[in-house]
């Protein structure tokens, strides 16, 4: 059986984190597009069983933007986003996904796994696009 496996990081993927706001939250803020600048990840793609491990420096977050706010993020309203990110929230922890189930979907899979950051781990999914990595291949 014919195994596909890819090293993947920024040099030839993109890892982003989109955050969106709920509830009174709505009225204020922006909806972010958070680029991670270092990770790296190993995907194992067969007919049999796939997978993905991932690791990521979560103090290498950049805002790439920030949508549906009352008015455009400054450059200095991304810095305050990411030095809060990086003192309050993440605090400068490890951050790994382990999948434990990947089905085909479309141009991509559904993943399940699970996410840990710091000493607590949490399950996740999400939806995995190969169709940007598949046309630009050689």
């Amino acid at each position: 059986m014919s195994t596909n496996m890819h090293t993947l990081g920024p040099q030839n993927a993109a890892l982003q984190v989109k955050t969106y706001r709920e509830g009174m939250a709505q009225k204020v803020g922006h909806d972010l597009v958070i680029d991670v600048t270092r990770w790296e990840a190993a995907v194992q793609l067969n007919a049999a069983t796939s997978s993905i491990m991932l690791e990521a420096d979560s103090s290498s977050l950049q805002v790439r933007e920030g949508r549906n706010g009352v008015k455009p993020l400054s450059d200095k309203d991304r810095s305050e986003i990411v030095k809060t990110i990086d003192d309050k929230i993440l605090r400068k922890q490890r951050i790994s996904f382990r999948s434990t189930s990947m089905q085909a979907k479309g141009e991509g899979y559904a993943v399940e796994g699970e996410l840990s950051i710091g000493a607590e781990t949490r399950p996740v999914s999400f939806d995995l696009s190969t169709a940007a990595a598949a046309s630009r291949a050689p």
